[in-house]
């Protein structure tokens, strides 16, 4: 929990990143919209250079007890989307868990599951009535239980988005999965991570270790190859599993002397954040390569 906190205060207090100087720079907007006859809120990124082309969407959520604006800190994704064209949304979610005043994300089965699911949808119609997203080029990222809400959409809608890159995840209720497809991911996750151990905890079926569930993404993306191993940095080992349904690759960062944090950010402590990788600009790339079959 003192992690937790920590967490908390050290993105509240450390300033945006900013673009460089001369670089156009658009504001994000502060938004809401009824699902399930609750108000839902969101912050919203629209790059300048939008205009009105088929254009991408990220989902990107926060973690337990941290919100859009933390999230937006955090990841350094609006100044990405400014400098290569996707709009980027940032949900929040809703003090949802029993006792607890803290906004998060509830993954598992039930109303409350159902709820922030739906949710998703309905943002996206939002968002589709408004802009042309490219309904083959919408994705979905997080941190934690954001990147666990991240790994559930992979699971629940499919048919809607095209790939995920959760980070350091959670995973909860990660065997009741059953996509209508294939579905890319890519994935972080610290070896030093003391909120969501890499090796797991018991019991293996709520949070199981990392290569245990990238593994089971494999076998559901009928992965015929790996995982091939590379080490592009010291730090840094790379589980790859290829030839698989649909171009459905899987991928793990395994980050060595890294925390529960997103790699490459700007704003998180640096004895907890590897420099190695850059997850913004990997998760992009990634984005790039696996647009919806």
């Amino acid at each position: 929990m003192a992690l937790l906190l920590l967490l908390s205060f050290t993105l509240a207090c450390r300033r945006p990143v900013e673009p460089p100087p001369g670089e156009e720079k658009s504001v994000p907007t502060e938004d809401q919209i009824l699902s399930g006859g609750v108000a839902r809120h969101f912050l919203l990124h629209v790059p300048p250079s939008y205009d009105g082309m088929p254009i991408p969407l990220v989902l990107n959520f926060h973690g337990y007890g941290s919100n859009s604006r933390q999230q937006e800190n955090l990841s350094g994704m609006s100044q990405k989307a400014d400098e290569v064209g996707f709009i980027v949304v940032y949900p929040d979610g809703l003090a949802s868990y029993p006792q607890s005043v803290k906004q998060a994300w509830y993954t598992g089965p039930g109303g409350q599951g159902d709820a922030d699911r739906q949710f998703m949808r309905d943002l996206i119609d939002h968002l589709e009535d408004r802009y042309t997203i490219d309904p083959k080029r919408i994705y979905a990222t997080g941190i934690s239980n954001g990147g666990e809400m991240t790994d559930r959409l992979a699971c629940d809608l499919s048919d809607v988005i095209a790939a995920v890159a959760p980070d350091a995840g959670a995973y909860n209720f990660w065997e009741n999965c059953g996509p209508s497809r294939p579905v890319p991911v890519l994935a972080f996750h610290g070896l030093d991570d003391a909120i969501i151990p890499y090796t797991g905890n018991e019991p293996h079926a709520m949070t199981p270790s990392i290569e245990t569930w990238a593994a089971a993404w494999a076998v559901r993306n009928e992965c015929r190859s790996g995982p091939e191993i590379s080490t592009p940095a010291d730090t840094v080992t790379v589980r790859t599993w290829t030839d698989c349904g649909q171009n459905a690759d899987v991928i793990l960062y395994t980050l060595e002397g890294h925390g529960h944090s997103w790699p490459g950010s700007a704003v998180m402590p640096p004895r907890i954040t590897s420099q190695a990788v850059n997850a913004t600009d990997l998760m992009w790339d990634f984005f790039t390569q696996h647009p919806m079959p």
